[in-house]
């Protein structure tokens, strides 16, 4: 009872004093520290108890990418933020190497509160702008994660034409980009057409596990995904080595694919939809 009283304190406390500028923001309690542009959304969540545990529903989603890449060589992440999923990649990825490109100085500042590990040969945080990153490098990931926000929203760069090609050319011929949106974005019509002038039909949007999101996947090769069945029974072995449900993954993985093939669909996306 005394830590619940003292973390909804910390937190009436935070609401209190939160700049809502923009600026990064720590809520820290007895149990949890969470990362923060302004009062209202959260932007990144971390157990005290277990730091490379992926607490936010879509982070989970997002690593769905192991069902059409099991063992990436390399990822690149686009945003660190409180480096959720580059914590949880580094720690049950042991032969991935990981870039995670933040553009906010005053994010990565925050690492080591977020118990990000130090750079290393597996493991590199650069300070630079993620489109112009994938735009200007040679590097070639087999998967590309892209999760990243400001206080209002997407910046533009992250949602043009442009980034999604540039993403297609960078990643290997068996590549997978994945991308978080919000639920309620207006542009997600948008940013289906961009993604599917590069990628195709090898798309996939879902809504994301426990979280007012959607999860975009699309990858390299003009081919469907593989059956449910199959898709399904790949996340039943990779569950042996991950403690996600990766089961529901699949499930969702698929009835995406079904949902970005749909373009009747496409304006419906940006409001609240019915869940699955």
């Amino acid at each position: 009872m005394h830590a619940d009283r003292s973390s909804f304190e910390a937190y009436l406390k935070f609401l209190a004093e939160a700049a809502n500028d923009g600026t990064p923001q720590v809520l820290e309690t007895q149990h949890a520290l969470s990362l923060h542009f302004d009062a209202l959304a959260t932007q990144s969540f971390m157990s005290r108890k277990d730091p490379d545990r992926l607490v936010l529903g879509y982070t989970r989603t997002m690593m769905g990418f192991l069902l059409l890449h099991p063992t990436p060589a390399r990822i690149s992440m686009i945003g660190l933020g409180g480096g959720s999923l580059a914590k949880y990649c580094y720690r049950h990825l042991p032969n991935t190497r990981i870039v995670a490109i933040e553009i906010n100085p005053a994010v990565i500042a925050l690492r080591d509160q977020f118990h990000i590990p130090p750079d290393d040969e597996r493991l590199e945080v650069v300070c630079a702008d993620g489109a112009e990153y994938v735009s200007n490098r040679n590097a070639r990931p087999d998967v590309i994660l892209v999760d990243g926000f400001l206080a209002d929203g997407m910046p533009v760069q992250l949602g043009t034409a442009d980034f999604y090609a540039d993403c297609h050319a960078r990643l290997t011929d068996t590549g997978v980009l994945v991308a978080n949106f919000l639920e309620s974005d207006p542009d997600i019509p948008l940013y289906l057409e961009e993604v599917s002038a590069s990628f195709g039909q090898s798309i996939s949007l879902s809504l994301s596990e426990d979280s007012c999101n959607y999860t975009l996947f699309a990858w390299k090769g003009a081919h469907k995904l593989p059956s449910l069945n199959a898709l399904t029974a790949r996340a039943r072995i990779l569950e042996t080595a991950h403690s996600l449900n990766l089961t529901a993954a699949a499930r969702r993985l698929k009835h995406g694919e079904r949902l970005a093939s749909d373009r009747a669909f496409w304006p419906k996306l940006g409001r609240s939809q019915t869940r699955y």
